[in-house]
């Protein structure tokens, strides 16, 4: 059986603070092969990792991010809303993340925009070494990305029903891997996709028994908030070598 790839959502999300580096490292440190995380754009043009389109739910502050310049959120407080040890844990930049994770370590950057995607293709290639993957819902975006860069590997996310037309969309915009919603994935899914060389990687998995049968549908991957505990369950499943 192979070893699947356990991709940590916006980090170990459900240990720290999503997309802060605190639940990076948990991540890493949990034995995640990569995190994935969201980026957006501040006011001044600046790639930070934010999930939400505003400041609200996950900071001390409240307010659009566009309306922040990188300097007003130098301040602002990603940590204390999930647990008073975390207090004063800093939004990342794109920036930040890309050194922190080197040349070993994955990350797959969820784009909802347009001009965060050009801006993260911009910063991408002052590191070239990065082990960096695209992801968005939106085929125009990706098909753009792939036309300015040929280079990035990108992934199609999918919460379609229709999934076969989704997979033509991933196909078509050059993605290498397909990330449909877990409870939609289907084996002829993951059948189809592989016969048309595209990974599969479902989102978002803490169930084990959800797990079990991904895995044994032979999807590639996966996206969870627990990458602790699930990378646990991958190395039992694994075959003794």
């Amino acid at each position: 059986m192979k070893k699947i790839v356990v991709w940590a959502h916006r980090g170990a999300s459900g240990k720290a603070p999503e997309n802060t580096l605190a639940a990076f490292r948990l991540a890493q440190r949990f034995g995640a092969d990569g995190v994935e995380l969201d980026v957006r754009l501040t006011a001044d043009g600046v790639p930070v990792v934010m999930h939400d389109d505003t400041l609200d739910r996950t900071t001390d502050v409240n307010g659009e991010l566009h309306t922040f310049s990188l300097a007003d959120l130098q301040s602002v407080d990603a940590g204390s809303w999930f647990a008073p040890r975390y207090a004063g844990e800093p939004i990342p930049t794109l920036d930040q993340v890309l050194r922190w994770a080197g040349s070993y370590f994955r990350l797959n950057l969820e784009i909802k925009e347009f001009a965060a995607g050009m801006a993260v293709v911009g910063l991408l290639e002052r590191f070239p070494g990065c082990r960096a993957l695209v992801s968005s819902f939106d085929y125009a975006l990706l098909e753009a990305l792939r036309r300015k860069a040929t280079w990035l590997p990108v992934g199609f996310l999918s919460a379609q029903r229709h999934w076969v037309e989704s997979i033509d969309d991933a196909v078509a915009c050059g993605a290498e891997s397909f990330h449909p919603r877990q409870d939609l994935v289907l084996p002829e899914q993951v059948r189809l996709c592989h016969a048309r060389g595209l990974k599969v990687y479902p989102w978002v998995v803490d169930d084990r028994q959800r797990f079990k049968a991904l895995l044994d549908m032979g999807v590639d991957g996966l996206f969870t908030n627990d990458p602790g505990q699930v990378c646990r369950w991958r190395d039992h499943s694994a075959p003794a070598g």
